[in-house]
């Protein structure tokens, strides 16, 4: 039996959505008594820094992770990128490696960081992605993924196990000796009774050079827009910025309070359909309209699966203009499940055998 409760939370730096999806499961390992120590890096560790000043932060290398200008392109530049990335995944092994043998840790929970796990200690993965689409290529990137997800204890899936889920084929496989758990949707964010302040809020996030693509296009389109816009960038910098342009404010990022506020003030959501914010939309009951980067494939399917089921709308980056978010009205938004979580039965793994 470990007398330890360290833990160590280590997201993929991708985007914002891995971290910000650890930050419950950071919350509950705070209220369970464990120590919590973030491994991470760049936005996705300047993030969770500043909504846990206190807990102690280990930079780990970086994936190098860039989007092509165009989608066509993606699978092309994530393949040439492919060896960074490798690079970087067994510089993580070393390093975590050295990590168990100098530190007591009792746990390890990695949100698709390939290289974080040991032998020696309880490690789990999150991932809602057992099947990884890519295309043509679909097959093999899956049994790729569900290889690695193999050397874990425990596969973490942020989704509910039957339908309706939220993930699709994404997150289900019809046959499986993978050691899934379904843990349900993750969200740092909670759904609370406040005035409407906002028409519309926009709200950024994912690799570069997509992510400036996207704000400057809809920096023209916000003109056209008949109401009040609120506008965050998604952009994790030393210090928060805040000024008006036009009709909308902009933030350059927010903390989870002051967006939890900012979204139950809003009257609908324009974002990118990644999963993370699929699960807080949900959480949230908001209606929303998505433009998935272009070329990311599990985006693509997301979007498309929820305008299928008349939730969501979407429009591909280039064809989008202001006036389609009129499509809005017409689509149910997205709704919560009944889950509660039960994080002293998830971290049963960690407290020894």
């Amino acid at each position: 039996m470990k007398n330890s409760k360290t833990v160590l939370v280590a997201p993929l730096n991708w985007g914002l959505g891995h971290a910000t999806r650890c930050i419950p499961i950071i919350r509950g390992l705070l209220a369970e008594n464990f120590t919590p120590v973030i491994g991470s890096d760049g936005v996705a560790l300047q993030l969770l820094k500043k909504e846990f000043p206190d807990l102690e932060t280990i930079t780990l290398p970086d994936y190098q992770i860039e989007y092509a200008k165009k989608g066509k392109n993606f699978k092309l530049k994530m393949l040439k990128d492919s060896p960074k990335m490798l690079k970087a995944i067994a510089e993580e092994k070393k390093i975590i490696k050295k990590l168990v043998k100098q530190r007591d840790f009792c746990g390890i929970i990695s949100d698709n960081r390939l290289g974080v796990y040991s032998k020696k200690v309880p490690s789990v993965f999150i991932t809602h992605q057992l099947n990884v689409l890519s295309g043509a290529t679909t097959w093999f990137s899956s049994k790729i993924h569900q290889a690695i997800i193999k050397k874990f204890d425990e596969c973490w899936v942020p989704d509910v196990a039957g339908k309706p889920n939220l993930s699709g084929k994404l997150g289900h496989l019809k046959n499986s000796s993978l050691p899934i758990k379904y843990i349900g949707p993750l969200s740092r964010l909670q759904a609370k009774e406040m005035p409407l302040v906002y028409d519309l809020m926009v709200i950024l996030s994912g690799p570069e050079p997509q992510r400036t693509i996207l704000e400057e296009k809809l920096f023209e389109e916000v003109k056209h827009f008949n109401g009040k816009v609120l506008f965050v960038r998604g952009k994790i910098e030393p210090k928060q910025e805040h000024f008006q342009f036009l009709n909308c404010e902009v933030y350059n990022f927010m903390q989870s309070d002051e967006l939890e506020k900012a979204f139950n003030e809003s009257a609908f959501v324009l974002s990118r359909s990644g999963y993370t914010t699929v699960m807080d939309l949900a959480k949230l009951n908001k209606k929303a309209f998505f433009i998935p980067t272009p070329g990311q494939f599990e985006q693509e399917y997301l979007a498309k699966r929820l305008q299928k089921h008349k939730l969501v709308p979407t429009a591909n980056q280039d064809d989008f203009s202001i006036h389609q978010l009129a499509r809005v009205e017409d689509f149910e938004g997205l709704s919560q499940f009944n889950y509660d979580e039960d994080y002293k039965a998830l971290f049963h793994l960690f407290q020894g055998k």
